[in-house]
């Protein structure tokens, strides 16, 4: 299945007929659409926000004195974003900026957000862990540096990678003992399955591990020509859609997979790594860009790829889908922006 170029006419990217761009003149570092359904927020080298929209005009909102360094979805309305000025903010989807935490001249390298309320920041070696209104209600020791984080699907523990494997937390115990997934080597961003049965991490020598947390099973993916630095779950858990390769890499996970199964391969063909990948919140689909700057969709059962944005704007560097799968938005290392209404009409 090769992937689309830019020999195609321009009409033939969904940016062109159903979406809007703009130059935002930094490095796009993360993309986050609000839980409530109205908002999309970029994040960007400069520190600076982007509330953008289909119609009108896109609101620049100062943020970090430095770099935006992680961005997610706040609880229920918004994003939250760490710096590397040590603030950790919230900007709602009108645009109004807050600080909820601030942790002097460490940088926040990782933020995680649940529906609940619960936040999470990764500082160096500790995640902190706060409230809804910002309490702070723990500090969670590891290690080494953390370098990915993520709550579960039910927001009752929350997961940290750093060197030789991972660590899960109950965030309501007492006594803060995590369960130890070990794995030597550098571990990176971290996802849990949609059912909260599976942890996995992306690793420095470009491959993936994972813990099935039922009994404690490693699982190894490899062969990757290039560090994974995206992966996405999609919706139902089925598939792990990765980054790191000429194509998208989706791996099962169902049926006693990945182990002992060869990936699934979309929309590769001529040599161009895949940089970022989004899987649907509904559909067994997934969103990718590529080094070159190309944004696609591909269809996991057909194989069949959607053109989305053409070449020739810097490598996609950040992907996102609205909670309802209807919008995408994207961002790249030129600071390119674009977001697209995928809706029926």
């Amino acid at each position: 299945m090769n992937r689309p170029d830019e020999t195609n006419a321009s009409a033939d990217f969904l940016l062109d007929a159903r979406g809007v761009s703009r130059e935002l003149d930094a490095y796009v570092v993360g993309i986050a659409f609000g839980r409530e359904g109205r908002s999309c927020i970029l994040g960007t080298g400069d520190g600076a926000f982007h509330l953008a929209r289909l119609e009108g005009d896109w609101t620049r909102v100062e943020g970090h004195a430095g770099a935006v360094l992680a961005l997610c979805p706040d609880g229920k309305d918004g994003a939250l974003s760490g710096g590397d000025d040590g603030r950790l903010l919230r900007v709602s989807s009108e645009g109004e900026l807050s600080e909820i935490a601030r942790y002097g001249s460490k940088w926040i390298d990782h933020v995680a957000a649940h529906e609940s309320g619960l936040r999470a920041a990764a500082v160096g070696k500790a995640v902190h862990v706060l409230d809804a209104k910002g309490g702070a209600l723990k500090s969670l020791a590891h290690p080494s540096t953390v370098a990915g984080l993520a709550f579960d699907p039910k927001g009752k523990r929350v997961a940290a990678s750093h060197y030789n494997g991972a660590s899960l937390w109950f965030v309501g115990a007492k006594e803060d003992k995590p369960r130890l997934l070990e794995w030597k080597g550098s571990h990176g961003i971290l996802a849990i399955s949609p059912d909260g049965t599976h942890v996995v991490t992306a690793m420095q020598e470009n491959a993936l591990h994972g813990w099935r947390l039922a009994d404690g099973q490693h699982m190894r993916m490899s062969g990757y020509p290039a560090k994974t630095r995206s992966i996405s779950f999609t919706a139902k858990g089925r598939w792990l859609a990765t980054s790191g390769a000429e194509s998208i890499v989706l791996w099962p996970f169902f049926g006693g997979g990945p182990m002992g199964k060869a990936p699934t391969e979309l929309a590769g063909g001529d040599g161009v790594i895949c940089t970022q990948v989004a899987a649907h919140p509904q559909h067994e689909v997934v969103a990718a860009g590529f080094e070159d700057g190309l944004v696609l969709i591909a269809e996991i059962a057909s194989g069949k790829v959607v053109p989305v944005a053409a070449p020739g704007h810097g490598g996609v560097s950040a992907l996102a889908w609205n909670p309802a799968g209807t919008h995408l938005a994207f961002g790249t290392d030129k600071g390119f922006a674009g977001l697209l209404d995928l809706s029926k009409r």
